[in-house]
C-alpha cells in the first residue's frame, strides 16, 4: 500500500528527495488528511480522481516536457504553388478512390476544411465540380459548410449562383441545422445572401425550397437594400414574383433608395407583373418620388435610370 501512495505522490510533482522542509512537510500533510484510513480500493480510486484531475488542469508553475505531438502523414502536408492540398487535387481530378481514402483517414479534423490560395475547401470545389457523392462524403465525415472562399460564398451560395440542384439537396440535407441556417443567412463580399443568388438568376425550386428552409424570404441586399422580390421584378420574371407573393414576400418593402417593388415595374411592358404587385402594395408606393414635380423629360429620364434601370450596378462581378 505504501509503495503505490509513493508512486502516486510521485506523480503528482512531490519529490521524496527534495532538500526543502516546506516541500516535505507539504507531503506529510497531505498523507496525514485522512487517505491512510481508506481501504486500497477505495484509495486508488481517490488516486484515479486526483491523477484525472492533475493531468487535465496543470498549474503553470509545473514544469513537464511538452507532451509528444502526432506528427501528420507527409501528404496532409503537402500544397502545389495555389495551396492546394492532395485532397483538393483530387476532388479536382474526380478521383474518386483517393478522396474517399483521404476523407476516411480525416474524419472530424481540420484538414478537411484546408483552404488553398483562393480560400476554397474541399467542400467548395466539390460543388464546383459538381459531385454531390463527395459533398455528402465530407459532410458526413465532419467538414464545415460555413467556411467561406475569397468572395465570401459558401458552398451553399456556390450552388444556389449555379443552379445546381443535387449538390444544394446534399448541402441542406446532411449538414447541421445550425450550419444550414449559418449559411443561408450568411451574407457573401457582394452583399448577397443565398436567396438573392438563386433569385437573380430565377432558380424558382431552389428559391421555394429554402424559404420552406427557414430562408428570411425578405432579407435585402446589403449594398442596396433589394429584397428578393425587387430582383425578381427586375429580372421581369413573373413566375418568382408569383412564387415569392405566396410565400410571404412583403411588396412594401423598399430598397436603400426608397423603391417598391411596384415602383421598378415602370420603365418594363409586363403587364402581368404589375398586376400582381399593384393590389398587394401600398397606393402611396405605387407612384415614383417626385414623378409628379419632374417638368423636364430630359430629368425624367435621367431619374428613371438612376432609380429603376440599376445599369451602374454589377452583380457577381459581371
Amino acid at each position: 500500500m505504501d509503495l503505490h501512495r509513493t508512486t502516486l505522490l510521485n506523480q503528482m510533482d512531490y519529490n521524496r528527495d527534495s532538500k526543502d522542509e516546506k516541500a516535505a512537510q507539504s507531503t506529510e500533510e497531505r498523507l496525514d488528511s485522512g487517505l491512510d484510513s481508506l481501504k486500497e480500493e477505495e484509495y486508488q480510486a481517490v488516486a484515479d480522481e486526483i491523477r484525472q484531475l492533475h493531468l487535465s488542469l496543470e498549474p503553470p508553475n509545473h514544469q513537464h516536457p511538452p507532451a509528444a505531438v502526432e506528427e501528420q502523414p507527409e501528404w496532409k502536408t503537402q500544397t502545389t504553388e495555389d495551396g492546394d492540398t492532395l485532397l483538393h487535387l483530387a476532388v479536382i481530378h474526380e478521383a474518386k478512390d483517393y478522396i474517399r481514402s483521404m476523407v476516411d483517414v480525416s474524419r472530424n479534423t481540420d484538414f478537411l476544411d484546408r483552404q488553398n490560395d483562393l480560400r476554397q475547401t474541399a467542400l467548395h470545389l466539390a460543388v464546383i465540380t459538381n459531385q454531390a457523392d463527395v459533398c455528402q462524403h465530407l459532410l458526413a465525415s465532419g467538414c464545415d459548410p460555413t467556411m467561406v472562399d475569397n468572395r465570401g460564398d459558401t458552398p451553399l451560395h456556390i450552388a444556389c449562383r449555379h443552379g445546381n440542384l443535387l449538390c444544394f439537396s446534399v448541402l441542406t440535407q446532411y449538414s447541421r441545422t445550425q450550419h444550414l441556417h449559418t449559411a443561408m443567412a450568411a451574407y457573401n463580399y457582394d452583399g448577397q445572401n443565398c436567396l438573392h443568388l438563386a433569385s437573380v438568376h430565377g432558380f424558382l425550386s431552389l428559391v421555394e425550397n429554402m424559404v420552406e428552409l427557414g430562408a428570411d424570404i425578405n432579407s435585402k441586399e446589403q449594398h442596396n437594400g433589394r429584397s428578393a422580390l425587387h430582383l425578381a421584378v427586375d429580372q421581369q420574371n413573373l413566375s418568382l414574383v408569383q412564387l415569392l407573393l405566396k410565400k410571404g414576400a412583403d411588396a412594401n418593402l423598399l430598397t436603400s433608395g426608397g423603391h417598391s417593388p411596384y415602383h421598378l415595374t415602370y420603365g418594363y411592358s409586363s403587364f402581368d407583373i404589375r398586376q400582381e404587385l399593384y393590389s398587394r402594395t401600398n397606393p402611396a408606393l405605387r407612384d415614383l418620388p417626385d414623378s409628379e414635380s419632374d417638368d423636364s423629360e430630359e430629368e425624367e429620364d435621367d431619374k428613371s435610370d438612376e432609380e429603376v434601370g440599376y445599369d451602374d450596378i454589377h452583380w457577381n462581378g459581371h
